[in-house]
């Protein structure tokens, strides 16, 4: 194409040049203005066809006529000129050669010949017109023009062959570059009829070669995507020169689908093509991970299960479907209990084996209708639209109950699981204003109410329990504002040595001054703040303050130099990662001796996980204060675990020193705890000593230190210090 554009600028040139030179020449031959003006209107005229879209239009199928007709008619000028100027004869043989040398450089052999006789006779004709007729000379203004007609067409020739070398070479790498492309291509006419189709289709879509030509695009679209191929494919062929993009999928040879992305370029009206091109792309790997992505996005994938986006998608349309044909939808939300102490205790693995286990014995259970979904974590989810009523969605859900409780094997151990659920079901022609996250909602609520009225039940949703979570959201505020108004005490209970009846310690216990409710016990509110957080700032306070209120003791009393403190540390507070630095900050700006300090752990918080119990309890000991296990003997410590933990006391749990004077066992169990204590150098402490028998028998049983209310019940801290002048 860039050859052909030069071809034609080089033959403006040649042309503008010479009707200026043809012009200039009348002007002094004194030749009519007329034409002296019209050669030079012509000259300039051509030098302003330099500026037109040649590339653009040598594209049309009439750009081949264009060079001869231009020679011709640039020949009939130059006939004019030496009419008008017979001087000029001569030249007319060298303006014909080199006009027909330069069309051989640009069109057929043909059109060189007609044009070459054109110009002899016009050339024959002027010479016998001059009257002075030079034999010689016509001869020779012939023969040139001849010889020149021959050379052009010999160079036509010669690039004709070039051209067709070039364009079969050509042609061949095309065929091997999209043969061994990863595209196919098709080319089609403005119908949509195959008419080209590129090696590389075979491995694409497994048509042999030529297989596709005269086939209909429609039959080989998918039917789900015909009606958008069609209009994809219209709008490309209105827009002349146009690009567009769709993804459809194509049949392949042996019958199955392809996704692909076909890309289509309308070069109809195009003289070398007359085609829509449409380049065909397998997208298949892409569409497959964006499948996978999708379901991924809305399933769970340890058991495969929906998961929370997509069961609330399902919920919402239940709702829908439901308010529309007055049906009755139930959601069961299930929640499996004591799972997160049961994953910390045996591992991810384990608690990842039961999680799919319940999964599919929870699938056993349901229909395909049915929704089943895990919400995350231990909770599990069943929407149910078809052929329910409130009393079977309660048999439901005892159904589940069953087909979770049997033993769950894993490794070498059986383990028993149950659940609570909670179920809310909308009756068809009341679901008012109801949505899905209300029907969630009630679900959960009903669920909580399960767990709190001993679990391994189903609770079915009452409207009153709207009246539990506000009457909770109020507790909370109400707890935050007793924080922030400083309405919480601490009382302490003396810790007696047991031979000599001398007060060794205390234990700091936390109440609430309650502005309306007086004095409230922690089981009102340390389960609130355990759940939402609060017993961490919580504890943080009490340990500032039994420490404060032990510096002041030890400074007022110096006999008290030794009183120690003791503090529980909930598991709340235990799991809480800035513990270690809260304790450190406390030691540090009250000025306490650490080792006056005692923090107790319960028993069966200790067996959470063992390797970041073990760490915590290190770095805790490092500070310089003790470890007790409080409630030692209600958990399953053993032997090993209780030696890997730095602890200095044990304490005894009340329950075995309530019948330590009138029960043999627990009075055995009791001597058992104090000789481990004695073998592992730990002190023991008794907890709820409240007669003087059971303080005997404590002491004949080698017991160090007790504390109960026979020897005095929490008390603030002034009522202590009569106590200490005591000692």
């Amino acid at each position: 194409m860039g050859y052909r554009v030069r071809h034609v600028q080089i033959g403006i040139w040649l042309a503008s040049g010479g009707y200026l030179l043809c012009g200039l020449r009348l002007a002094v031959a004194g030749a009519p203005a007329t034409f002296i003006t019209t050669f030079a209107v012509l000259g300039v005229l051509g030098l302003t066809l330099l500026r037109l879209p040649w590339r653009a239009l040598l594209e049309h199928r009439l750009a081949r006529r264009v060079p001869p007709l231009t020679v011709a008619a640039n020949l009939a000028a130059v006939a004019v000129c030496v009419d008008l100027d017979r001087t000029l004869l001569p030249l007319y043989p060298a303006a014909g050669a080199l006009a027909l040398i330069y069309l051989g450089l640009g069109s057929v052999p043909g059109a060189v010949a007609a044009v070459g006789c054109l110009g002899m006779v016009g050339y024959s004709a002027l010479a016998i017109d001059d009257g002075m007729v030079d034999v010689t000379m016509t001869v020779s203004g012939c023969a040139v023009l001849v010889a020149s007609t021959a050379l052009g067409m010999w160079i036509s020739g010669r690039r004709a062959m070039a051209d067709s070398g070039g364009g079969r070479r050509r042609d061949r790498r095309i065929e091997t570059l999209l043969e061994h492309a990863s595209d196919a291509v098709l080319a089609t006419d403005e119908r949509g009829a195959v008419w080209y189709q590129s090696p590389s289709a075979t491995t694409l879509l497994g048509y042999k070669v030529g297989e596709l030509v005269g086939s209909a695009l429609d039959g080989l679209v998918h039917p789900g995507d015909a009606e958008a191929a069609r209009r994809w494919y219209e709008a490309l062929v209105s827009a002349s020169g146009g690009t567009s993009r769709i993804e459809i999928r194509i049949r392949r040879a042996d019958g199955s689908w392809g996704h692909t992305e076909v890309t289509g370029v309308n070069r109809i009206g195009d003289r070398t093509l007359d085609a829509v091109v449409l380049n065909i792309r397998d997208i298949g790997t892409r569409k497959d991970l964006e499948n996978q992505l999708a379901i991924q996005s809305l399933s769970d994938s340890l058991t495969g299960l929906a998961n929370r986006a997509l069961f609330r998608d399902r919920v919402i349309h239940a709702v829908e479907r439901g308010r529309r044909s007055a049906a009755t939808i139930a959601l069961l939300v299930v929640d499996l209990d004591g799972f997160k102490l049961t994953n910390d205790a045996l591992g991810q693995a384990s608690g990842d084996e039961i999680l799919t286990t319940v999964a599919e014995r929870l699938r056993s259970c349901i229909r395909p209708s049915d929704t089943l979904a895990r919400l995350g974590a231990d909770e599990f989810a069943l929407l149910v639209e078809e052929r329910i009523d409130e009393i079977s969605a309660v048999a439901l859900g005892d159904r589940l109950l069953e087909v979770v409780r049997p033993p769950i094997h894993l490794g070498s151990r059986d383990l028993s699981i149950t659940a609570s659920i909670g179920i809310a079901v909308v009756k068809a022609g009341v679901y008012g204003a109801a949505d899905a996250d209300e029907l969630l909602r009630d679900a959960d609520l009903a669920m909580y109410a399960a767990k709190s009225t001993g679990r391994n039940r189903s609770v079915l949703f009452d409207p009153a329990m709207h009246i539990e979570v506000l009457r909770g959201a109020q507790q909370r505020v109400d707890l935050e504002t007793a924080l922030a108004e400083d309405q919480f005490v601490v009382q302490y209970q003396p810790i007696v040595d047991l031979p000599t009846l001398k007060l060794v310690g205390v234990e700091a216990l936390v109440r609430w001054q309650h502005p309306t409710q007086g004095l409230t016990g922690p089981s009102e509110f340390i389960p609130l703040a355990e759940s939402t957080g609060l017993i961490v700032p919580l504890g943080r306070w009490v340990l500032q303050r039994a420490c404060a209120q032990a510096v002041a003791w030890q400074r007022a009393w110096p006999i008290a130099s030794g009183l120690r403190v003791s503090v529980n540390l909930s598991a709340r507070q235990f799991q809480y990662s800035g513990l270690v630095e809260d304790v450190a900050k406390v030691l540090r700006t009250t000025g306490i001796t650490p080792s006056s300090v005692v923090l107790e752990i319960t028993e069966s918080l200790l067996m959470l996980d063992t390797e970041a119990t073990v760490a915590t309890l290190n770095e805790l000991k490092a500070l310089g204060v003790r470890l007790a296990i409080d409630d030692f003997g209600t958990g399953y410590s053993s032997l090993s675990y209780l030696r890997r933990f730095p602890v200095d006391i044990i304490k005894i749990d009340r329950s075995f020193i309530d019948g330590i004077t009138t029960e043999s066992e627990n009075s055995t169990l009791t001597e058992a705890v104090v000789s481990l204590g004695r073998s592992l150098r730990l002190q023991t402490v008794a907890e709820g000593i409240e007669t003087p028998e059971q303080s005997a028998r404590l002491r004949a049983l080698g017991c160090d230190y007790g504390q109960g209310f026979l020897f005095a019940r929490p008390v603030r801290a002034e009522d202590i210090e009569p106590m200490l002048i005591g000692t």
